[in-house]
């Protein structure tokens, strides 16, 4: 277990690294052809619900994604994370969006005293947008640590509402091998933009 942890901590370390030495023109440009497979898959169109995390400087820019889905009538639902929990709350529209509060990560969420059912209570969700470090093609997942998103995805299958799991990756964040443990949920989908697609 401590070589497991090890191990997760090392691959972290290093995939920061390289994706605080990407260009905002880069992250830019890959979040783009991302944004574009999104949209044109049958699995979003068909979704009603889905829940899109708020992307972090160092993730794919997740904005144009929520703007699309809200103007296409779907329900968004958004991360509020407090304490060790993550619950999915939804956004009524993108003014909802814009009077949310900055946490100390720098990502918007619904202010604690602002309570609002979690997805899985008003019917579950038929997408989860799901962020992370290091994936392999196979959707092996290294999160940040904290355990949000396995813990969630075990709450949906305990209520028996299973989403479809799409991670939005840059393409430097797919590796060979990401270390898992028993509680570790695997993606069904990575979607990146690749290198030929980028020109280089």
């Amino acid at each position: 277990m401590a070589t497991l942890r090890s191990a997760k901590s090392a691959l972290r370390k290093e995939i920061k690294k390289t994706l605080a030495s990407l260009s905002a023109d880069e992250k830019k440009k890959q979040s783009k052809v991302v944004t574009d497979k999104v949209l044109a898959s049958p699995w979003f169109e068909e979704s009603k619900r889905l829940s899109l995390f708020l992307n972090m400087p160092d993730e794919v820019d997740t904005f144009p994604l929520l703007k699309a889905a809200i103007s296409a009538g779907k329900e968004c639902f958004i991360p509020h994370y407090k304490g060790s929990q993550m619950t999915m709350v939804k956004l009524s529209s993108m003014e909802d969006y814009e009077r949310l509060p900055v946490t100390k990560w720098n990502i918007k969420q619904p202010a604690d005293d602002d309570i609002r059912p979690d997805a899985i209570e008003t019917g579950g969700l038929d997408v989860i947008f799901m962020p992370g470090l290091a994936f392999t093609r196979q959707g092996a997942r290294l999160g940040r640590g904290k355990g949000y998103y396995d813990n969630y995805l075990h709450k949906c299958q305990r209520a028996g509402v299973l989403p479809r799991t799409v991670a939005l990756i840059f393409y430097q964040q797919l590796v060979d091998v990401v270390p898992v443990e028993e509680n570790d949920v695997l993606v069904q989908e990575v979607l990146n933009a690749s290198p030929q697609e980028m020109g280089s």
